[in-house]
């Protein structure tokens, strides 16, 4: 889909734009870093290494030669989200799987110097293309751990979870084309997340293996292990709705020709051609898979927010987009926007 150089040259552009976002992990665990536009931000791009770091967390990558991007939407809610996937084949995506804590020493590959000789422990949750991580140079931290290693967190009666929560280590999630780290405190069980680079670890999730969100059209045989999401052309960083952005809403479409599906891009320009004609939407044979009907519910929905064609578009989706046959599960989009 795409080569190495083609890669590193659209996250470049993206590692630079202050609205895009990351994230990094599995279905069930991942960690996000974005950051705001006047934000301090250190980046790194060299022979191996492109990255950006604020004082809140960093994303960084290092090897891209067998990854490949693929670019996709989904109806969620009222709206639709976006992103794009950077993924590996399932034969080259997988990690260490450990199932125990498990101390892996220094740092050396730290996203920042100073961090380098703190030490790393897997959580040993098992993942297959993320090892979730947490890093510290905490003496007394480092000590409980040390005493718990061996052990799943999930073991009865095991206080390390808990300890972990307390002191708010640095997590670090790895996989094969990079890592995430993330600085900012952990919140507790009953808090929310900060504004800004977090993680999450749901065990309820991770009990499932998936690899990535069932609304998500990853083609057989890749994993996801990162996604980046460009700034969304109705939504702000937030979540927010604001004005429509044609130059953003462009910007995504241009991915999506480059790097998605040519069925589902098939199945919206298909549906927009129609529209634009005044055909009667009784006469447009819909798709059946779940995810061109996804694609023709992001269609319609795009030119509802951009004001296209609107005598029209309400028939087309008062029969095509109908909220109560939404599929399970597209209200828990994991990805923002």
């Amino acid at each position: 889909m795409s080569d190495s150089e083609t890669i590193r040259a659209v996250l470049r552009e993206h590692i630079h734009d202050a609205s895009s976002q990351w994230n990094l992990g599995t279905f069930g665990a991942i960690a996000e870093f974005m950051r705001d536009p006047d934000e301090p931000v250190t980046t790194i791009d060299e022979p191996g290494r492109l990255s950006a770091t604020t004082a809140r967390g960093g994303i960084g990558f290092t090897r891209l030669d067998e990854a490949c991007l693929f670019a996709s939407e989904t109806a969620v809610g009222t709206g639709w989200s976006h992103r794009v996937a950077i993924c590996l084949p399932e034969a080259g995506c997988t990690m260490n799987r450990r199932s125990v804590l498990t101390e892996l020493g220094t740092d050396t590959e730290a996203l920042r110097p100073e961090d380098a000789r703190d030490i790393l422990f897997d959580m040993g949750l098992g993942t297959l293309q993320a090892d979730i991580c947490i890093r510290t140079g905490d003496p007394e931290l480092i000590g409980q751990l040390r005493e718990q290693a061996g052990r799943s967190l999930f073991e009865p009666g095991n206080p390390t979870m808990a300890a972990i929560v307390a002191a708010g280590p640095h997590r670090v999630f790895l996989a094969r084309i990079g890592r995430c780290e993330v600085y900012q405190p952990i919140p507790p069980a009953n808090g929310r997340s900060p504004e800004g680079p977090h993680t999450h670890v749901l065990p309820q999730l991770l009990r499932t293996s998936r690899t990535h969100a069932a609304t998500e059209p990853i083609p057989k045989g890749l994993v996801p292990c990162v996604h980046f999401v460009p700034a969304h052309p109705a939504k702000d960083m937030m979540g927010h709705m604001r004005a429509f952005a044609p130059a953003d809403h462009a910007r995504f479409e241009d991915l999506l020709a480059r790097f998605g599906s040519p069925e589902l891009l098939a199945i919206k320009r298909s549906a927009r051609a129609a529209i634009a004609a005044g055909s009667d939407p009784r006469n447009f044979v819909p798709p059946q898979g779940r995810f061109g009907r996804h694609a023709l519910r992001v269609a319609l929905r795009q030119l509802a927010v951009a004001d296209a064609f609107a005598p029209s578009l309400k028939h087309w989706s008062a029969l095509f987009d109908r909220r109560e046959d939404l599929e399970d599960g597209t209200m828990n989009d994991p990805y923002r926007h």
